[in-house]
């Protein structure tokens, strides 16, 4: 069993580029939940840091770009947003990772404490140079 003050964290950096976005998600979210090593204990949150680059490539597979929607409600009467997966694609990719990844999370405030582990930018460039991120590749 892990206790909190053992954990050790790495960071990672992974290229979204070509990647299906649910393949993406499920491999991103069981490293922020930490069921990669060999500590992972279900109660402690062990999971290591992510920076995703290049969201804006990320891949939709089949008909997802028009048929897939993402829906915000303001809890006003007629406040229900939609957007399909290309505008959030072109406009907000960074959101649609963190909503793909935080679906596959535990619900509540470890799986917070969790997705606060997750850096995404639409480009190549990310702020956190000074952690020294090692480049993990998932494949395609």
């Amino acid at each position: 069993m892990a206790k909190p003050a053992e954990v050790k964290r790495n960071w990672y950096v992974v290229d979204a580029t070509d990647i299906p976005l649910g393949r993406l998600a499920s491999k991103v979210a069981v490293i922020l939940m930490g069921k990669d090593k060999p500590t992972y204990t279900p109660n402690v949150d062990c999971g290591d840091y992510i920076i995703v680059i290049n969201a804006s490539k990320v891949k939709l597979t089949g008909d997802a770009e028009h048929k897939k929607n993402y829906y915000n409600v303001s809890q006003y009467n007629g406040g229900l947003r939609t957007r399909s997966s290309g505008v959030m694609k072109r406009e907000y990719p960074e959101e649609m990772i963190q909503r793909a990844v935080w679906g596959m999370l535990p619900k509540g405030p470890l799986g917070s404490k969790m997705l606060k582990k997750l850096f995404v930018y639409a480009d190549e460039k990310h702020e956190q140079e000074a952690q020294k991120p090692v480049a993990l590749s998932l494949g395609k």
